[in-house]
């Protein structure tokens, strides 16, 4: 699937990653299972980040988690279209991803696929505002958070992307 995503920097040289298509419209009625098929071509891939050089894998269990988490289903509106949306630059936005952070695995039901714990990175996505005549007007960037597990076998999966903000302030120009 084409996809239009780029990579551009803030003027404090952060990186942000535009993801310039809306494909998954409205902001009520999310159709999660279309999000889950759309994150489907992304298994069995992998993606370096560029800070701490860590390989992050796409497991079989991404879409599922991405689309049917407890944080997802409590989404609504702009978050619920934002984190439908920032699917197309999964790539990405795990390449730019900073802030490398461990947390120990406290759940038992994660015992085997999190077994070494988890990691969290933070990384931005931006997407665009559209006038009355299909015209963008702007883009609004979001913070989110990369939650990655350490399993059993010792790769680094992507898990979710969790507590989605959008960014206060000026909003990227065109």
């Amino acid at each position: 699937m084409k996809r239009n995503i780029q990579v551009i920097q803030d003027l404090q040289g952060n990186k942000i990653v535009v993801v310039n298509d809306i494909i998954f419209k409205g902001r009520q009625n999310i159709d999660w299972n279309d999000v889950e098929r759309y994150l489907k071509q992304y298994i069995g891939d992998f993606i370096e980040i560029t800070e701490s050089k860590d390989l992050v894998y796409i497991g079989s269990d991404l879409p599922d988690e991405y689309a049917g988490s407890n944080y997802t289903s409590k989404l609504k509106g702009a978050l619920a279209k934002a984190k439908a949306n920032a699917a197309q630059g999964i790539p990405e936005i795990i390449e730019i991803a900073v802030n490398k952070r461990f947390q120990e695995n406290l759940a038992p039901k994660h015992n085997k696929n999190a077994k070494f714990g988890w990691y969290r990175y933070d990384s931005r996505f931006a997407l665009p505002i559209f006038d009355e005549n299909g015209e963008i007007l702007r883009y609004n960037v979001f913070h989110a958070e990369l939650l990655i597990r350490h399993a059993s076998n010792g790769k680094l999966y992507l898990y979710d992307i969790v507590n989605i903000k959008k960014e206060t302030g000026t909003p990227l120009g065109q």
